[in-house]
C-alpha cells in the first residue's frame, strides 16, 4: 500500500494545480500524443493563460522522446527526455538547478533530474548524452520531473527530426479557477476537437492509477498469502495459551462465568495481541520513508523513481487487517476455551 501511494503521491506533486496539460485524446501517455504546430499556435491564442511581465503567455511547447541509458545496478533502462520551452521557469517554479547551470536555449544541453544523475551511468555534470551535453542536475522536491531529462524544446525537436510536433502542451492559467472557461473556449474551436485540454495535477493521477492498481493488488495478493501464516502462527499460540490455562478457565466458569464470557475473553486477548503486532509492524514500515526506488511506469514504458509513502489511511487499513487476523486466528481457540468442561478443567489442577 505505501508502495502504491508513493507512486500516486510522486505523480500527483509533478503537475501544479493552476497549470493545463494539452494532449491528443486517445493517447495514452505523452509518448503516444502528436500535437502538430498549426494547433500549437492555436492554443496559444486561447483566453485566460497567464502571462509573464513583458506580455508573453506562459507556455511550454513539449516533444517527449525515450531513450535507453546504462543503470549503475546493471542493464538499460528507459529514460523520458521531456522538451521544455525557455519561459518554463515561471511555468514549474517547483523546479531548481543544484548543481551546474540551466541549459542554453541555443545549444544542444541538457540538464538531468536527480534521480537519473544518481541512478545511471554517463548522466551527471559534464558528461554527454548522445546528442547533447550534461550542463546541470535538477530537483523538483520528489516529483516525477526528477526522473526526466530536459533540453530546450527546438533543440530536441532537431535532434530527433520532428519538424515541429510536439508531444503535449502545458501552460499556466492565470486563475486557477478559470479552467471551466478556458476549457470552454477550447471546446468550442472545432480545430481543437481532436485534442483535450486536462489539469495537470489530474492528468499527472490518471497517469499513476494503473502502476498504482497494479502494485496495490499485487501487494495484497502477498499480504494475503503470508497473512495466513501468521494467522495460523496466532491461533496456535492461542491454543497454547488455552491449554495453560485450563485451570483458570475452570474457576471462572466455577464463579459463575458464561461460556460465552469465556469466549469473549479469550478472542479479545487474540485480538489485543493483533493490535500490538499491526502497531508494531506500522511503526517499522514508517522507516520505509526514507528509502527510494525504481521502477518501470507502464504509461510512460520510462524509469520513476519514488519514495514509499504512508497515509492515514494505510495505517487504519493496516489495524484493520491485523484486527481480521486476530479475529480469524483466535476465534477456534477461544471456542475451545468456552466448551471447557468444569470438571475436567478443575481435575488439571
Amino acid at each position: 500500500l505505501m508502495m502504491a501511494y508513493g507512486v500516486q503521491k510522486t505523480l500527483v506533486s509533478t503537475g501544479s494545480d493552476d497549470n493545463v496539460k494539452v494532449v491528443r485524446k486517445g493517447s495514452n501517455g505523452e509518448i503516444s500524443s502528436i500535437i502538430p504546430g498549426d494547433v500549437q499556435g492555436i492554443v496559444s491564442t486561447l483566453p485566460n493563460i497567464a502571462k509573464t511581465p513583458d506580455g508573453k503567455p506562459i507556455i511550454s511547447y513539449e516533444p517527449v522522446v525515450i531513450i535507453n541509458l546504462s543503470k549503475k545496478s546493471g542493464g538499460l533502462s528507459n529514460v523520458t527526455v521531456r522538451g521544455v520551452s525557455p519561459i518554463s521557469p515561471d511555468l514549474r517554479p517547483q523546479v531548481r538547478i543544484i548543481e551546474g547551470k540551466m541549459f542554453n536555449p541555443s545549444l544542444r544541453e541538457l540538464i538531468v533530474g536527480e534521480s537519473i544523475a544518481k541512478n545511471f551511468e554517463g548522466a551527471q555534470l559534464g558528461k554527454q548524452i548522445k546528442f547533447a551535453k550534461i550542463v546541470g542536475v535538477f530537483s523538483s522536491g520528489g516529483s516525477g520531473f526528477d526522473s526526466e531529462i530536459w533540453g530546450n524544446s527546438v533543440q530536441l525537436l532537431d535532434a530527433f527530426n520532428r519538424g515541429n510536433t510536439v508531444s503535449s502542451i502545458t501552460l499556466k492559467l492565470d486563475n486557477p479557477d478559470d479552467f471551466s472557461k478556458f476549457k470552454k473556449a477550447f471546446e468550442l474551436d472545432k480545430r481543437l476537437n481532436q485534442f483535450e485540454p486536462k489539469i495537470e495535477t489530474q492528468y499527472f493521477e490518471e497517469q499513476s492509477e494503473f502502476l498504482a492498481t497494479f502494485i496495490r493488488i499485487l501487494g495484497i495478493f502477498i499480504t494475503i498469502i503470508f497473512s495466513a501464516g501468521a494467522t495460523i502462527g496466532a491461533m496456535i499460540t492461542m491454543y497454547a495459551a488455552v491449554a495453560n490455562r485450563t485451570v483458570e478457565v475452570g474457576t471462572m466458569r466455577a464463579l459463575g462465568f458464561s461460556r460465552r464470557s469465556i469466549l469473549v475473553v479469550f478472542l479479545t486477548e487474540s485480538i489485543l495481541i493483533s493490535i500490538v503486532g499491526g502497531i508494531i509492524g506500522i511503526f517499522l514500515a514508517f522507516f520505509l520513508q526514507f528509502f527510494s526506488i525504481s521502477t518501470l511506469n507502464f504509461d510512460s514504458f520510462a524509469e520513476l523513481t519514488f519514495s514509499f509513502a504512508l497515509s492515514p489511511t494505510i495505517i487504519i487499513s493496516s489495524l484493520v487487517f491485523a484486527i481480521l487476523m486476530g479475529i480469524i486466528g483466535g476465534f477456534l481457540p477461544s471456542v475451545r476455551a468456552a466448551r471447557l468442561k468444569i470438571v475436567n478443567a478443575l481435575r488439571e489442577a
